[in-house]
């Protein structure tokens, strides 16, 4: 899934173009905090922060980042035995004087040394913390995993929230999956096919689900597995599985109701895209959206894992149009307060303001 950027961020927030940022990934070359990473420095840009993004070779994100006018600097980001990339991070870094360098996940925090900047890990997930032993700072973009780093023995003064933005699909077009019935509803999920993911038991719901349609966009491990499900489940023919969607955002205003069923999900960035376009979200209670879902204010949770509630909870929206539509702008208002580009821009522009060296 490779969500649409923004290019330019709202006029109210103008960054200090004198403070001086380096982000370091060396992630895949898919998925959620990777494509973050590229939304969050091409937005910084566009404010007027001065940024270095740094990331590990990949031809389709260095040129994204180039069309978002922000060129990378591409390293091998290898093994252990991996010299060059130390030595060309530490000289590039040096030169371009960050005052706060961010080390993306766990390979990224390996290789990027310690200097004349605060060096501050963000993490997406419940990593292995001791890969973080050179950073003064950790960033969660959750509560939980802020409250889970402080568990493990930092300091709340070295612990910081910082949400992740989407983008705003408020203007962006619907756009109707090839396949689906005209003007018939349907169900979107959208995700790498793992087992982590649970669209499995998503294709188990559509046996309750008799009428409805269903898309899974994403790729990965698990397609043949929830293909043959599909098939044994008598449900093949209502679920559609056209792989990545480039541009998911018209998919996700086209949609009668975004699902994610994750058995584990420290954030859930397809939740708040769903808040974005101001549909109707159902989830599986799974770390991530128990944090962003208040069931039955501005979305609907189900037990992790159980098939049939998340039907009923699917069903209970797409019966119910005033129902769905309160719980779609309860969503749409959360999305305005705090996940959108203005306010999470503001907020990182306050941790790298004021965070200090320790």
């Amino acid at each position: 899934m490779s969500p649409d950027m923004p290019l330019s961020t709202p006029d109210s927030v103008k960054l200090n173009p004198s403070l001086r940022v380096a982000h370091v990934m060396a992630g895949a070359a898919t998925g959620g905090a990777e494509l973050f990473f590229e939304r969050l420095c091409i937005a910084q840009a566009a404010s007027g922060l001065s940024v270095m993004p740094i990331i590990r070779r990949e031809e389709a994100r260095a040129d994204r980042m180039r069309r978002g006018g922000i060129p990378a600097l591409e390293l091998r980001f290898g093994g252990m035995a991996d010299f060059s990339t130390r030595f060309r991070l530490k000289q590039a870094l040096t030169k371009f004087s960050p005052r706060v360098t961010v080390a993306w996940m766990n390979r990224a925090a390996r290789f990027t040394p310690q200097g004349d900047w605060v060096l501050a890990g963000r993490l997406g997930g419940f990593y292995d913390l001791s890969y973080y032993r050179r950073c003064g700072h950790l960033i969660g973009n959750t509560h939980g995993l802020v409250k889970w780093m402080i568990e493990q023995g930092w300091s709340e003064k070295r612990v910081h929230y910082l949400p992740n933005f989407a983008t705003d699909l408020a203007a962006t077009a619907p756009v109707r999956p090839a396949g689906v019935p005209p003007d018939a509803p349907f169900l979107l999920a959208l995700g790498r096919l793992h087992k982590n993911k649970a669209f499995d038991v998503l294709i188990r719901a559509m046996r309750y689900l008799p009428r409805q349609w269903l898309v899974i966009c994403g790729e990965g491990p698990e397609r043949d597995a929830l293909e043959a499900l599909a098939r044994q489940e008598g449900v093949a023919d209502r679920v559609l599985m056209p792989g990545w969607a480039t541009q998911p955002g018209g998919l996700v205003r086209a949609c009668s109701v975004l699902v994610c069923p994750s058995r584990h999900e420290p954030l859930g960035n397809v939740v708040i895209e769903g808040f974005s376009a101001t549909k109707p979200v159902v989830a599986a209670a799974s770390q991530g959206p128990t944090e962003l879902i208040r069931s039955g204010e501005n979305g609907l949770l189900a037990p992790v894992e159980d098939a049939q509630r998340l039907a009923h909870q699917i069903s209970s929206v797409l019966e119910d149009a005033s129902f769905a539509q309160k719980l779609a702008a309860a969503g749409r208002s959360d999305y305005d307060q705090t996940f959108a580009t203005g306010p999470v821009l503001s907020a990182w522009q306050q941790f790298l303001s004021t965070v200090e060296a320790l």
